[in-house]
């Protein structure tokens, strides 16, 4: 139990980084003027933890947990500090301007992140046999309930309040600056009680060039879904504006090369003496199944998470605060279902719970696709109850029963290469998803009738327009109206003032209502992908849990598919 509580303290430090973030996504993006790199701050962290899942998973079963633990915290605490300092010196070379940085830091965080989150769930196996670790995995909830309804309300609090703390910080640097205290609680406690926990089996060094190519593949692979398809279409000639040279190009060459270079670490990894994931392990039909399926959960949770607090603040106009507290009903049931499931996993398996969680997921889903300008708050919440409610059973039960299919030296491949499998999923999710937001908009917004004073402006263009979110259009038409009401005066000036607030009123509708249309489209395409993720879940058999401790001697071998 000691060595329990460590590594659910530095899974804390993780679970809280995340849900703090995303209250405070939107004032980070409207501050250092990124709305359209708004799903590139949730896509590098999964990208670069997803890259190095597999790699964590083979360190686990080449050096001491406790080691390959050490390092993960200590470098997402290295991330969070320069997430913090973003854009703090302006635009740096190499690194560009503030929301460059912010990307490339929480890329970095991730890193460290990964490994949090991974290292979690194999350590957990080293404690308990398969038949009592779902209790275990289950209560791994507890602490994601914990960290999301203290997360969402620190971070807004601080993101709406924190700026006094220090002049000239702005609350969201708060965010991430927060981490650096409960990191050092979680890492003197890792390093003072947890043991070293040396891997079983042989030992060969991890194939270091095979994580070089999944990271190199992924990367470009992610970039072409993530693009903006109206400045750099899938084809040259085809999207909104025409684009030239080099942009016309970018998408297409970006999805190319990532699929050789993914081609060169199947190949790499298959010859490989010390591969960093045994391709044998697709034979087992549980792990094959189960993780396709997750792929699609992990997709669709990245997709309801992430967008809800824009939606709220762009549609709704409530606080960050606000934002953030609507997110806790979604964790409570998240929590709750996930604690349930690996409480019941022993008397009823694990299948039926998945399916059935399925099920509610997608109602919540279409649910929410109906949401518009006019949707009631407490409707929102009620939402995300019923969302978390249905995705609470796959985040333990799936990782239970690919660790229960798999041979005991294979536990740490195929643990993180069920973390691989959900994140790489959430990444394309919200890569997809990213995309939507920004093709919507900028039809929406090229559409909007403006008064020619601000179309001249050098940061008018539908980009510049779709970067800052159109948050700042109706103070501008309020000026370019009140500049020609100086002009004149008496009755004509007073019309003109009327008329500037009544143009702001119409394009602050026209903009909600550009974000409401983004968001129902995002929802309508998860709903596609809840339902590929309960079908998979239907083909993944059920096996009997085992009753042995996984380092008990004479144990290598689970039940094989």
């Amino acid at each position: 139990m000691v060595i329990y509580l460590a590594i659910l303290m530095a899974l804390f430090l993780a679970a809280l980084d995340q849900t703090i973030v995303s209250t405070a996504l939107p004032r980070m993006v409207e501050d250092l003027q990124g709305v359209d790199r708004y799903a590139w701050v949730a896509t590098a962290y999964l990208l670069a933890s997803t890259a190095l899942a597999l790699l964590y998973g083979k360190l686990a079963d080449t050096y001491s947990r406790k080691r390959v633990t050490i390092g993960a915290i200590l470098l997402f605490l290295t991330g969070s500090t320069l997430c913090g300092l973003s854009g703090e010196l302006g635009t740096l070379p190499l690194l560009g301007d503030g929301m460059t940085q912010l990307v490339l830091f929480r890329g970095l965080q991730g890193a460290g992140g990964g490994g949090i989150f991974a290292m979690t769930f194999i350590v957990i196996a080293d404690l308990f046999t398969p038949a009592e670790r779902g209790r275990y995995q289950g209560l791994v909830g507890a602490v994601f309930g914990i960290a999301s309804v203290l997360g969402p309300l620190i971070g807004g609090l601080l993101t709406d309040h924190a700026g006094g703390l220090i002049p000239g910080v702005e609350g969201w640097r708060w965010v991430f600056y927060v981490n650096l205290p409960v990191g050092a609680v979680a890492l003197l406690y890792v390093v003072r009680r947890m043991p070293l926990l040396e891997p079983l089996g042989e030992r060969r060094t991890p194939d270091f060039l095979s994580s070089a190519l999944l990271l190199g593949g992924l990367v470009p692979l992610i970039l072409s879904l993530q693009l903006d398809k109206r400045r750099y279409p899938w084809l040259p000639g085809f999207g909104g504006d025409p684009a030239e040279g080099l942009d016309a190009w970018l998408t297409p060459a970006s999805f190319v090369v990532g699929c050789v270079v993914m081609a060169a670490f199947v190949r790499r990894n298959r010859a490989s003496e010390s591969p960093i994931l045994d391709f044998d392990l697709f034979r087992n039909d549980v792990f094959r199944t189960g993780n396709v399926a997750t792929f699609f959960f992990g997709a669709s949770f990245m997709s309801v998470s992430i967008f809800l607090p824009l939606f709220l603040v762009a549609v709704l106009g409530v606080s960050a605060t606000r934002a953030g507290a609507a997110l806790i009903p979604f964790s409570l049931g998240l929590v709750v279902s996930a604690t349930l499931s690996g409480q019941l996993v022993a008397r009823i398996g694990y299948r039926r719970q998945i399916v059935a969680g399925g099920l509610v997921f997608l109602g919540a889903v279409l649910l929410l696709a109906r949401m518009d300008a006019t949707v009631e708050y407490v409707h929102v919440t009620t939402y995300m109850v019923l969302a978390g409610l249905g995705i609470g059973p796959s985040m333990p039960l799936f990782t239970l029963a690919i660790q229960n299919a798999v041979e005991v030296r294979f536990i740490g491949q195929a643990t993180s290469a069920a973390q691989f499998f959900r994140q790489t999923g959430a990444t394309v999710g919200a890569a997809l998803m990213g995309t939507v937001l920004g093709t919507t908009l900028g039809v929406a917004f090229a559409s909007i009738e403006l008064p020619p004073e601000v179309l001249a402006a050098p940061d008018a263009s539908v980009e510049e327009l779709v970067a800052s979110g159109g948050s700042d259009l109706p103070d501008r038409i309020r000026d370019v109206y009140a500049e020609r009401a100086a002009s004149t005066s008496g009755s004509e000036a007073d019309a003109l003032v009327r008329e500037g607030e009544r143009t702001a009123t119409r394009v602050t509708g026209r903009v909600r209502a550009a974000f409401a249309e983004a968001t129902r489209r995002i929802y309508v395409l998860t709903t596609i992908l809840v339902v590929l993720a309960i079908a998979f879940s239907l083909r993944m058999p059920e096996l009997p849990l085992r009753t042995t401790h996984d380092r008990a001697p004479g144990v290598r071998e689970g039940t094989s598919g």
